[in-house]
């Protein structure tokens, strides 16, 4: 029974080892976080580079930016430790962004100065837009350079319905832009604010017959009372 008993938790353990054999190298791809973001808005993401060596540190990150869909405002935020130097390139064809013609836009952000130690991860975090709206995602292609002099290309674009690339390049995917709260609320305000003036009217007609009541009403108190007092001096009258 021992044996038997020994024999699964040496499967169990062999199977778990090739498990995360075969996890690990998915997961320590360079990812964009958030995956995805609002068509023609824009969007802060974080460059997420995991360490994927045991022996050597990265040092160095390149992203290209695409160029079939140029971004002409990309800010880096400061990372403590790393310097970050952005590169423009002029564009074949001025855009108009905000009324005005912008003849560049950001081709590539490099990191360098640091270090990510092996079972770490960096995220390098980037302010970019305006995000196209003809467009269903963007393809970053990075490069990550070890102090072994071994460079790591991530260029390679993954395809749908395909198996996924052995060196994927980070892809932020673009959606319709979804109504905000604000929007929502202000419909909701209009709305309420439509009923009000719906009911006005209904609102007004009731005012009016009240007001056409009470003086029926108070017509009625006066001939009554007038009936009462003529009532009394006839009596009088009769009487002398």
């Amino acid at each position: 029974m021992k044996i038997v008993n020994r024999r699964a938790a040496t499967v169990c353990a062999l199977t778990a080892g090739t498990v995360l054999l075969v996890a690990g190298p998915a997961s320590a791809h360079v990812v964009v976080d958030p995956q995805e973001a609002a068509k023609g808005g824009y969007s802060t993401v974080d460059f997420k580079v995991p360490n994927e060596k045991d022996d050597a540190s990265t040092v160095k990150l390149e992203v290209n930016f695409p160029a079939d869909h140029p971004l002409t405002s990309v800010m880096p935020q400061p990372v403590p430790g790393w310097d970050v130097k952005v590169e423009k390139k002029k564009l074949d064809k001025p855009i108009t962004m905000h009324g005005e013609k912008v003849t560049e836009a950001v081709s590539k952000v490099t990191w360098s100065g640091g270090k990510v130690e092996p079972g770490e991860f960096q995220q390098f975090p980037v302010s970019m837009g305006q995000l196209p709206k003809d467009a269903d995602h963007l393809v970053f292609k990075a490069l990550q350079t070890y102090d072994d002099d071994d460079v790591v290309r991530w260029i390679e674009e993954p395809q749908e319905g395909a198996a996924e690339p052995e060196h994927p390049a980070p892809v932020l995917k673009l959606a319709a832009a979804e109504e905000s709260g604000a929007d929502a609320d202000d419909s909701a305000d209009d709305a309420k604010a439509a009923g009000k003036a719906a009911a006005a009217p209904e609102e007004d007609s009731g005012s009016g017959s009240d007001t056409t009541a009470r003086v029926l009403g108070v017509v009625g108190i006066v001939v009554g009372v007038a009936g009462i007092a003529f009532g009394v001096l006839a009596g009088r009258r009769r009487t002398a």
